[in-house]
């Protein structure tokens, strides 16, 4: 058999015309041998490596309508709490028969959209996400084409779609009340920028604390992206107040910017943690246990957050008229050597 077609741009057309079959045979070869000699098989393989042809799995899931792809789309991928959030996904997931594809927006409402015509595009079995804009009428327009969507780490308002969370204004106000049951009184919030819906909840938390202790201070150190670098930042920040206005103790809105505010403060030498400023951070990561101090932090159940919300997502699938679920996790306060 000859062929001039380029590798890799063979039709399905073209195997059959080549192998003298038809293209229902083509297709039994690929999907259902069992229907298919093995004299025919073999014709057609041999025909499929002489020409190239790549099977379009995308293609032929378009017109089935059964896609095995789940979209997973994070603002901040570089955090390791999405990262174990994507595996506990990704393990229920492959138990299913089902692929996970990890998108990440960089919290940019622009990319976040981006990302959602691209899974409508490909007809994705649905959508694991963690919303960094306002994106919920997107999310329903999508609905109605067939792709359900489940929040992470985030609740729907108004219970429009179903979610899998933490209760952040819990966890911020279990954070204060330890570090004010340690005795102290100044306490710092760090973390940014308060449009991240978790990072707000967690502030609330933290002032709700404060609130109900008397003498009790709250002030808030504001950051442009809850990384290590900025936690850094504000840290030196912090430590060119004098002792007498500094913070006793700081609540950071994540492990990443605790971890940036211990760089700061071991760079220094000066100030010593827990002694002179305790630290506590959120998501109990496991860097915060590696930590040069050990970090105390705010525990999530990562992992079973991103299992829990594919098992959700798999529910919906089945039944669309399923009314929307919201499940709240309660976070759990892990005291080591920062505190």
């Amino acid at each position: 058999m000859t062929s001039l077609q380029t590798p890799g741009k063979a039709s399905i057309k073209d195997v059959a015309t080549s192998a003298a079959v038809s293209i229902g045979t083509v297709s039994n070869v690929l999907n259902h041998p069992d229907k298919v000699s093995p004299e025919t098989i073999r014709r057609v393989q041999e025909t499929i490596a002489e020409l190239g042809f790549v099977r379009n799995d995308a293609a032929r899931q378009l017109r089935a309508g059964d896609s095995r792809t789940v979209a997973l789309l994070v603002f901040d991928a570089a955090n390791p709490f999405f990262a174990d959030l994507a595996r506990g996904a990704e393990d229920s997931a492959t138990a299913e028969g089902f692929q996970v594809l990890l998108a990440n927006t960089s919290e940019s409402s622009e990319r976040e959209l981006s990302y959602l015509d691209l899974f409508e595009e490909q007809r994705v079995h649905g959508i694991l996400i963690s919303p960094y804009g306002n994106v919920e009428k997107r999310l329903e327009g999508l609905k109605k084409f067939g792709i359900p969507s489940v929040l992470v780490d985030r609740v729907s308002a108004k219970n429009r779609f179903s979610s899998v969370s933490v209760d952040d204004v819990a966890g911020g106000t279990i954070a204060v009340e330890h570090l004010l049951s340690t005795g102290r009184k100044r306490i710092g919030f760090v973390g940014g920028p308060l449009e991240i819906p978790q990072v707000r909840d967690r502030l609330q938390g933290a002032q709700k604390a404060i609130g109900l202790a008397p003498g009790a201070e709250l002030r808030v150190f504001d950051t442009l992206a809850t990384t290590v670098l900025e936690g850094r930042r504000v840290g030196e920040e912090i430590l060119q107040l004098s002792p007498e206005v500094r913070p006793e103790a700081l609540f950071a809105a994540n492990d990443l910017v605790a971890i940036g505010l211990l760089q700061a403060m071991v760079a220094t030498g000066n100030v010593a943690v827990p002694d002179d400023i305790a630290l506590i951070g959120y998501d109990d990561i496991d860097f915060a246990t590696s930590a040069i101090v050990p970090l105390t932090s705010i525990r999530q159940p990562s992992a079973l957050i991103g299992e829990t919300a594919l098992n959700l997502l798999n529910e919906e699938a089945r039944d669309p008229s399923m009314k929307p679920r919201s499940i709240v996790f309660q976070p759990e306060l892990i005291v080591r050597a920062s505190t």
